[in-house]
């Protein structure tokens, strides 16, 4: 076969093996019992040569599982050799510093074989519905509090279940039955990316995949190490705030470019918090890579040959560096403000690169009742936990998108699914008027939620809110996105990172940020802001006060007369 055809012929078993983990994924989806999963694709998956270097991902899934898993697969390779595998085995942990981050991450690997012969590994992970300690609560002061930690180990043996690690796993869980549906999915999920690869083995006449293996990788790294040759060299700094929990936490992110590789690094970034909000290296190394990638490199295939190019480092200490056993439940609301970070040192070696800043961290709302939760004898017991997002920051060369989750990647719950399964009802959901930044490039606008009971029943709230003290700021005279809010109804305010029972007869009202703006607004054509008019995603005020609006008699906007008070 000549050089020319071999080429097209790996290049369609490469898309095929792209199948074959969107497969693996769907199946995890398709058989998950929580609702994150099945709903909202909170999950990862993706396929390993035996050296435990990832070769594909599946589309589905959030950039923090893919980037991490793909480095903890080196991790239950160190403990497990894979000589040492055989047909049947499965292997899992949770540990968020081997794993992806927090205790609710369970990744399961499975050995491939083919022809008796071992040739790939299948690696997925899932967020489960609970793992007992304290759950999602920040409070507590160590990652043994969180709940029950699971060291690399079988999960399966020459196919039977580890049944000793499934009682244990109910006996600490206050879902029993929907962890293990969860585990079992994870299990089922590979099984089916398995099946495929010896299917597509069989098809191709393949014996194993290592030609395959070095086709990927090495296409990948040629494409890679040309994006990076095509930007600017040098270092660059950018510090971001946050509100963080008991005080603001400051991120400081050193860029280096050099000929062929990307460096950044944490050292500035402040120290571990008290609560659990502190984020390990493997999840903080994962939402970097992925807004580098999203810069340098967002149409090039993503596996380990990307992972090699891009180098993350923090201090040992940092929160995005919390050594064991810190605190981490809450890593998520470090870990989703990197690619933020990292934006902002981009933009400073090239201009026309980065976005302003966004939302970043989701905008989830956690539910609960029952009396465990709220104190209240009466009502439903549940727990409920929905996606939800903010707005992104504006780009140079289009308005920021609205409610959408950037950088998570996971779906918004239907609201039909919580009223379905709890007692809470979701009385309103609308974009917010006047959130996104003003600019030249409108930021993305949040949301706005109303939420209330139908059983006459309390219902608490884990509140962890980011972008309330400090919202997203624009770009190259861009404005500030409108920071979040959380009260009731009646007007009250309620802390942005804290558990609320919402009493009986109140509704939960959130506001979520919006992202900044990108550019001068006197400078935003005056029929855009008039389409921004007639959507609802500015008001009359909005527009006067931060794009120079003039408005005729009629209401309608005055194109002429907006120009002419701008030129004024």
């Amino acid at each position: 076969m000549s050089d020319y055809f071999q080429r097209i012929r790996n290049q369609v078993m490469w898309d095929r093996l792209i199948a074959v983990v969107e497969e693996q994924a769907r199946t995890l989806m398709r058989v998950a019992f929580s609702t994150v999963v099945r709903e909202a694709g909170d999950l990862s998956a993706g396929v390993f040569d035996p050296q435990g270097r990832m070769l594909a991902q599946a589309v589905t899934g959030t950039p923090g599982h893919v980037n991490s898993m793909a480095r903890s697969v080196k991790h239950f390779l160190a403990e497990i050799p894979a000589e040492t595998m055989k047909p049947g085995d499965a292997f899992v942990t949770n540990d968020p510093w081997r794993g992806t981050g927090h205790l609710f991450d369970f990744t399961v690997v499975t050995p491939a074989f083919h022809d008796g012969k071992l040739v790939a590994l299948f690696a997925s992970t899932a967020h489960v519905a609970d793992i007992g300690g304290n759950g999602p609560s920040p409070d507590s002061r160590d990652v043994f509090a969180e709940g029950l930690f699971i060291p690399i180990m079988p999960l399966c043996i020459a196919g039977e279940m580890n049944e000793l690690l499934m009682k244990m796993l109910r006996a600490n869980s206050r879902e029993p039955d929907k962890l293990e549906g969860d585990i079992y999915a994870l299990v089922a999920s590979n099984e089916a990316g398995g099946q495929r690869l010896t299917s597509m083995m069989s098809e191709y006449g393949l014996a194993t995949l290592d030609q395959l293996a070095e086709h990927i990788l090495s296409s990948t790294d040629k494409s890679m190490r040309e994006a990076i040759a095509a930007l600017p060299k040098g270092t660059w700094t950018n510090s971001m705030r946050i509100d963080g929990f008991d005080e603001p936490v400051d991120f400081v992110a050193t860029l280096t470019i050099d000929d062929e590789n990307i460096f950044v690094d944490f050292t500035g970034t402040s120290p571990v918090s008290r609560k659990g909000i502190n984020c390990p290296l493997c999840y903080a190394d994962a939402y970097t890579t992925f807004g580098v990638k999203c810069i340098v490199a967002p149409r090039i295939a993503h596996n380990h040959a990307v992972l090699s190019r891009i180098h993350v480092t923090a201090p040992e200490g940092t929160i995005v560096n919390a050594p064991f056993p810190a605190p981490v439940t809450a890593r998520a609301i470090i870990g989703q403000m990197l690619p933020e970070v990292t934006f902002g040192c981009f933009a400073q070696a090239r201009a026309d690169l980065a976005p302003a800043e966004g939302t970043a961290a989701s905008w989830t709302l956690r539910f609960a009742g029952g009396v465990g939760m709220t104190g209240h004898r009466g009502g439903s017991t549940y727990q409920a936990q929905s996606f939800q997002s903010g707005g992104m920051g504006a780009h140079p060369n289009n308005d920021g998108l609205a409610a959408t989750p950037f950088p998570s990647g996971v779906k918004a719950i239907a609201i039909e699914i919580t009223e379905a399964l709890t007692p809470l009802v979701v009385w309103r959901k609308e974009l917010r008027a006047d959130s996104g930044g003003a600019g030249f490039r409108r930021g993305g606008m949040g949301q706005v939620m109303e939420v209330g009971s139908r059983d006459e029943s309390p219902f608490a709230v884990f509140a962890r809110f980011e972008r309330v003290e400090n919202p997203a700021r624009g770009r190259n005279g861009g404005k500030a996105g409108a920071a979040g809010t959380v009260a009731l109804k009646t007007g009250k305010g309620l802390k942005a990172k804290a558990t609320h029972v919402i009493p009986i007869g109140e509704r939960l009202v959130v506001e979520m940020p919006g992202g900044g703006g990108y550019g001068d607004p006197m400078k935003r054509a005056p029929e855009a802001i008039a389409e921004d008019l007639r959507m609802g995603y500015v008001t009359r005020e909005g527009a006067e006060r931060d794009y120079g609006a003039v408005f005729a008699a009629d209401g309608s906007l005055d194109v002429a007369a907006t120009r002419a008070n701008r030129a004024g």
